[in-house]
């Protein structure tokens, strides 16, 4: 009976993703905020708890953040990739102190201790790379001056995720701050020589995958970047940093057919994996935390606006550019959830899962109907400024 009923519940979760995402096209709005609802109807606690397919959800959502990185990467090359990252590393530094503070500042004044605070702080400082990326495709924004700006403090963000969550374990399981310096120089390690094949050898990746028969050239690139990104988890580096470095390996014609093939897989595993964001969060546990979840949720807007406004503006960015840039950053996701439930797992506070869970899925809904909203509050904003100048003349 168990198999029995798999391919109905996912047959049911599929279809009623393919509805949800036609009431999203009806009102011109993203169908992410839609997607999280239903995942905590399906979810435990949901109106509708699926009991079989789990798993194969679980494991889909893997899939569909590591093509949404990995479709993301395809847009750049390795030098526009190393380019960027050292042009934004000090507004990767803004972002790391103004995010974070957030988060660490709530676990101290409720007293939960340093290690929660730890831990409380990468929560409210990465920014969720996968809805990110659905709501960059699904604007049409991946072609405007802010993206580029926007990617690389994704990347950044991954990447201080590889430095900071071996760090976070050490602390959880009680060894101290250098417990995981051995963990943290091979994911230091991972990274750089990742980042090595895809600068000096990504004409050899190419060969490899290319093929006239677009199955092939399908199989190819799907298998290549799903291994290099469950490879790069096991060495404690983000999956999805893994993905991103094959995107950009990718370039010229072969990057354009790959993107063809994966767009439609990538649709449906995205989907899936904000279906499993809300599968993750029992509705029952968020109303005790709202409130704390409410006020960090506004702080974390706030700090992701000036990041994005302050990230931009240095690129040169003009005025709606930067308030896309801010949105774009506003939503929390993957790696939130991770956080919080190591935390959670270790014994750190039992309330530290539901406050990032409510935190989370709070900016996972507003975070795409702001990024909707940028371009008209900066019209808004830029017929103001105009009247002023106007006035003041």
């Amino acid at each position: 009976m168990h198999h029995d009923t798999i391919l109905v519940e996912l047959g049911a979760v599929i279809l009623a993703l393919g509805l949800l995402g036609a009431v999203s096209l009806r009102f011109s709005i993203s169908p992410i905020p839609l997607y999280l609802v239903a995942g905590l109807a399906f979810g435990a606690g949901g109106v509708l708890p699926l009991s079989t397919s789990g798993e194969f959800i679980s494991a889909g959502a893997k899939i569909g953040v590591i093509l949404l990185l990995f479709t993301l990467g395809l847009e750049y090359t390795a030098p526009e990739l190393v380019g960027t990252l050292r042009s934004s590393a000090p507004a990767g530094l803004v972002d790391l102190v103004l995010n974070a503070a957030p988060g660490v500042a709530c676990a101290l004044i409720l007293d939960w201790g340093v290690v929660a605070a730890f831990a409380l702080g990468g929560v409210t400082y990465v920014t969720s790379s996968g809805i990110t990326a659905k709501v960059l495709g699904d604007l049409g924004w991946l072609g405007n001056r802010e993206t580029p700006v926007v990617l690389s403090l994704l990347v950044f963000e991954d990447l201080m995720m590889a430095l900071y969550l071996p760090i976070l374990t050490a602390l959880l399981a009680g060894v101290g701050w250098l417990g995981g310096s051995a963990t943290l120089a091979l994911a230091a390690a991972t990274i750089s020589f990742v980042l090595l094949i895809a600068l000096r050898f990504g004409k050899v990746v190419e060969r490899f995958v290319a093929s006239e028969s677009d199955e092939v050239l399908l199989l190819k690139v799907l298998g290549l970047t799903v291994l290099v990104a469950g490879a790069a988890e096991l060495l404690q580096v983000s999956a999805a940093v893994g993905a991103f470095l094959v995107g950009i390996a990718l370039s010229g014609p072969l990057a354009h057919t790959a993107r063809q093939l994966l767009t439609p897989l990538r649709d449906l595993f995205a989907a899936v994996f904000f279906v499993f964001f809300g599968l993750q969060t029992d509705p029952r546990a968020l109303p005790p935390v709202l409130g704390i979840a409410a006020l960090l949720a506004l702080c974390g807007i706030a700090s992701k606006l000036l990041t994005g406004w302050i990230a931009a503006r240095r690129a040169g960015v003009a005025l709606t550019g930067r308030i896309r840039a801010g949105a774009a950053l506003l939503p929390r996701g993957e790696f939130n959830i991770v956080i919080a439930g190591l935390a959670v797992a270790a014994g750190t506070n039992e309330k530290l899962g539901p406050l990032a869970a409510a935190y989370v899925l709070i900016l996972a809904i507003a975070g795409p109907i702001a990024a909707r909203a940028a371009e008209p509050l900066a019209r808004v904003a830029h017929r103001r400024r105009t009247r002023s100048r106007t006035g003041a003349a």
